[in-house]
């Protein structure tokens, strides 16, 4: 990325902005009083580990979906972007999608620079950025539209992130995002809940928490964006047993980082759980299923030239009037 570039996009850190010391992100609240769930270094060593393996590309299945349907949604709306930001871009999963006539520059950030190496952004002039989706590192009213398929769900302070978003995007700008939320992989959840209970006497977390569909529209309205969209998208991959569940969550990068997780299933555990899971939600070829539940969101930054709401008692007309109205007799 050239110099010039790098001065006209990249803002100074300032306080707000520093990553807080190894030993205070342990804690479970900031001093902001957000809930700090995640251990995002181990998000990132997951995802550098995921990007090493010589398979990799092969469990970017849900990644390509998922990254494929943000991509329909910008072609959605008329107008070219000349400058665009792809949040948690991974190898670019939306950027591989997108052509110049809709985007005309693009900046691709993820944690994982080991991921960001391996990036590609299709037709359009492409930047890397390695930077933390919790701390935007970009001046205010730089991008015309911003992207984030997959990574939002890691995120300590969603509304925080949302914000941080809405000062990066230029006004009319717009913000097209994906994340897992819902009762994702409840499946999974529920078979470890109940073979970690019946052989240990208690269960632990091994599923993050997720954002449910009915919360993501007032977070998205309260960080300031308005004409919202969100929809949800359910996606259900079948697979053979839960080993491989577990394999591709880890592929991908996905495996749980809470910081209240723990370290280690037993081997008794597992194959309980392996048990409950095709018990419960076995299909009749032998394979189970894992349902993602993906949130799709669109906002935009407000603008004195978007279309407003008519204000309240406004209307010249009543519904009373509505019987009032008489039938055109030609119709009759």
């Amino acid at each position: 990325m050239s110099g010039g570039w790098c001065g006209m996009l990249l803002r100074a850190p300032a306080s707000r902005c520093w990553r807080l010391p190894e030993a205070r992100r342990s804690l479970s609240r900031s001093a902001g009083g957000t809930a700090n769930v995640f251990d995002r270094t181990m998000k990132k060593r997951q995802k550098d580990w995921a990007a090493s393996t010589p398979d990799s590309r092969k469990y970017d299945y849900l990644r390509e979906e998922v990254g494929s349907g943000v991509a329909d949604r910008v072609y959605d709306v008329a107008r070219t972007f000349p400058v665009a930001l792809e949040l948690g871009a991974g190898r670019g999963h939306i950027a591989q999608h997108l052509n110049k006539e809709a985007v005309e520059r693009l900046f691709l950030t993820d944690i994982s620079d080991a991921v960001l190496q391996q990036a590609s952004g299709g037709e359009m002039a492409t930047h890397v950025v390695m930077a933390d989706e919790e701390f935007l590192p970009f001046k205010e009213n730089t991008f015309d539209l911003v992207l984030s398929s997959l990574s939002l769900h890691w995120i300590n302070d969603l509304p925080g992130a949302l914000r941080q978003i809405l000062h990066v995007l230029k006004p009319d700008g717009v913000f097209i995002g994906a994340m897992v939320g819902g009762e994702t992989l409840y499946q999974l959840r529920c078979s470890l809940q109940l073979a970690e209970t019946e052989r240990e006497g208690g269960f632990s977390p091994h599923i993050s928490p997720y954002t449910a569909v009915t919360d993501l529209g007032n977070l998205l309205g309260q960080a300031g964006f308005n004409m919202l969209t969100v929809d949800i998208d359910e996606v259900q991959v079948h697979y053979p047993s839960i080993m491989e569940v577990m394999m591709d969550l880890q592929g991908m990068g996905e495996s749980n980082c809470a910081w209240n997780r723990r370290a280690m299933l037993h081997r008794d555990t597992i194959l309980a759980a392996a048990a409950v899971y095709k018990e419960m939600y076995g299909k009749e070829d032998g394979s189970i299923p894992a349902t993602f539940d993906v949130l799709y969101m669109i906002g935009w930054k407000p603008h004195e030239s978007q279309a407003k709401a008519a204000k309240r008692g406004s209307a010249s007309v009543s519904f009373a009037d509505l019987s009032q109205i008489h039938q055109d007799p030609s119709r009759k």
